[in-house]
């Protein structure tokens, strides 16, 4: 009886949750969705495009695998989004909510004590099995317990995952979770085939491709050479509304090279179809000859909206060299911006200036209101500057301002217990004189050589030896990988909504995990627990402060040196292709065009 009664009462507790949850048709993080039940298609995309074709574009570096969650090996990251699917999709003109894709509904209790994906029916993978809660499970465990080892971080929220139905899995989250992001994250990992996964271990590379549930297959590859892969036609989700108007080509191959600027003369020769350029000098004078004056080659600039990606010179705190500010600064001061984007630029770039550029959410002026307030809690544990003095990024608008900031070099260096001996900066301490390694990859070419020089040449003056390197793209992945480098140029990409992957970049967790995005060292408390505070912010203008919070401590620990920034993506391409109207701001989406009747 005593049984009975216990199994009547967990079911009684099983239909209160349950009553209790909404189900719902996307997740919105803040506000209300873009789309409402019953779009058919995104605003970007044309649902009517021709079909058929082939594109070819370039990648850099080269591959040893095909699974990008994983710590060994380079993987060939672009077969993710086209290979595999993951339960959710965002829109490039709406990246705060997410919209049905294997999973055609979201379950959310008031309480966001879990979150749960209910599975198309109709899923399914490129050999024909269903897509099920099983293989969610699966996946999930592999990335975290045998991905690289930020993924455990990532979704160290989340307490346990269950099956409740064959096509129903929900994710539980450890009790006292604030983390308003996490049911959008937990949409957009990549789901395996757990069948496929047998007998095969997760952590390793692997050149056969993974079953996958997406629009393409890869048809052949060859390692340093090139990716092709082919549509299936029979994929079972092109009609959905987020897959509509995209992957209009029969056949996408990326074909390898070392240096982006020999894909310049790939795309002249007629190798590849399309390219993006980011050298500055060649978009300017490399572009002027019959083919583009004849039309058969489109050389255009596609806007967007999307916030800066965080390109910068980072230093590597895990040296004691760079572990006191003031020296920090005093390299920055070294740099001339402004030299570089007038000789070498074209004076087509701007300087970032935040760790949030382009967002809206820059940390500008002296802090106010409830930005302030967070501020204020952690104030015996921040610069005092932060307070009276607004952030200044590093100017040189002439010769006499360059003269100036090396002057303030030498201060600096000298009040962190530096000075010249022999015409070298040498730390008093310990004897050792100041030196460093700067490295890059070699698919930026020699681009960054003519920025170096002239960088190289301002730290000469202050006694400092600076040494630059271009390194293969695995030797410098693998060097950054086991934090094995003095400073290197590297980028972030900045999420319009930053949320849980900035513990990744800047949390102490990921600080000695190898491979991790905390390239830099960052170990900060306060910055965790700014962290925390933007993950956990209910309301958007809570949200705000924090990230502004956030940026301001950044900033005032000079942890990188600031590059550059583009409000235009620069493209080459073939005059055969049709595309959306430019005017929508979506960048530059190769996914979304189609050949030309």
């Amino acid at each position: 009886m005593k049984k009975i009664i216990a199994s009547l009462f967990a079911l009684f507790c099983v239909f209160v949750t349950e009553a209790e949850a909404g189900i719902y048709d996307n997740i919105a993080l803040y506000g209300e969705s873009k789309y409402k039940t019953g779009f058919k298609n995104f605003a970007y995309v044309n649902p009517d495009a021709p079909q058929g074709g082939k594109i070819i574009l370039p990648a850099y570096g080269t591959f040893d695998n095909f699974n990008p969650y994983i710590f060994k090996g380079v993987a060939a990251s672009f077969v993710a989004g086209l290979v595999f699917e993951t339960l959710g999709f965002s829109p490039t003109d709406d990246p705060f909510t997410v919209y049905p894709l294997l999973a055609k509904k979201f379950e959310l209790p008031e309480d966001k004590s879990y979150v749960g994906f209910i599975l198309d029916e109709n899923a399914r993978f490129s050999d024909g099995t269903k897509v099920s809660a099983d293989d969610v499970i699966f996946s999930f465990n592999a990335i975290t317990e045998k991905g690289s080892p930020i993924y455990k971080m990532y979704y160290a929220d989340v307490d346990r995952v269950e099956k409740l139905a064959p096509n129903h899995v929900r994710f539980y989250f450890k009790q006292g979770t604030q983390n308003k992001e996490l049911p959008m994250i937990l949409s957009q990992f990549a789901i395996f085939s757990e069948k496929d996964w047998k007998d095969k271990d997760f952590a390793k590379p692997y050149l056969s491709v993974p079953l996958g549930s997406g629009p393409y297959t890869v048809k052949d590859f060859q390692i340093n050479k090139y990716v092709e892969m082919q549509k299936n036609h029979d994929y079972w989700g092109k009609n959905l509304p987020v897959r509509r108007g995209f992957f209009n080509f029969d056949t996408i191959r990326y074909d390898y090279y070392q240096d982006t600027t020999v894909t310049l003369q790939a795309l002249f020769s007629g190798n590849i179809d399309a390219r993006q350029e980011y050298i500055a000098k060649i978009w300017m004078t490399g572009y002027d000859n019959e083919l583009v004056k004849s039309g058969k080659i489109v050389k255009k600039t596609f806007s967007h909206n999307n916030p800066a990606i965080l390109q910068n010179f980072a230093f590597n705190l895990r040296r004691p060299k760079f572990q006191d500010r003031r020296v920090r600064k005093a390299i920055d001061l070294a740099f001339n911006f402004e030299w570089a984007n007038e000789k070498l630029f074209y004076n087509q770039y701007k300087r970032l200036f935040s760790y949030f550029s382009n967002t809206g959410m820059e940390a500008t002026g002296l802090p106010q209101g409830r930005e302030k307030e967070i501020l204020e809690q952690y104030a015996d544990r921040l610069n005092p500057d932060i307070f009276t003095r607004p952030y200044e990024q590093t100017t040189n608008k002439n010769i006499y301002d360059s003269r100036e900031n090396l002057k303030k070099a030498v201060e600096l260096l000298k009040s962190a217990g530096y000075d010249f001996v022999d015409g070298r900066m040498t730390n008093m301490a310990t004897g050792e004189p100041l030196e460093f390694e700067v490295l890059s990859n070699s698919a930026n070419g020699s681009s960054f050589t003519k920025v170096m020089l002239p960088f190289i040449d301002n730290l000469r003056k202050i006694g400092i030896k600076a040494v630059f390197r271009n390194l293969e793209v695995n030797i410098f992945k693998n060097r950054l990988d086991n934090f094995d480098f003095d400073m290197a140029i590297i980028s972030y990409p900045t999420s319009q909504l930053p949320g849980n992957e900035q513990r990744e970049y800047w949390g102490s967790e990921s600080a000695d995990i190898k491979g991790s995005n905390n390239i830099i060292g960052i170990k900060n408390p306060v910055v965790d627990e700014l962290i925390k505070g933007l993950v956990a912010a209910e309301e958007k203008e809570e949200y705000v402060a924090y990230v502004k919070a956030l940026d301001r401590v950044l900033l005032s620990e000079n942890y990188l040196i600031f590059q550059w920034y583009s409000p235009y993506e620069r493209v080459g391409y073939k005059n055969k292709f049709g595309m959306p109207p430019a005017d929508l701001k979506i960048g530059f989406q190769p996914y979304t065009w189609w050949i030309k009747e």
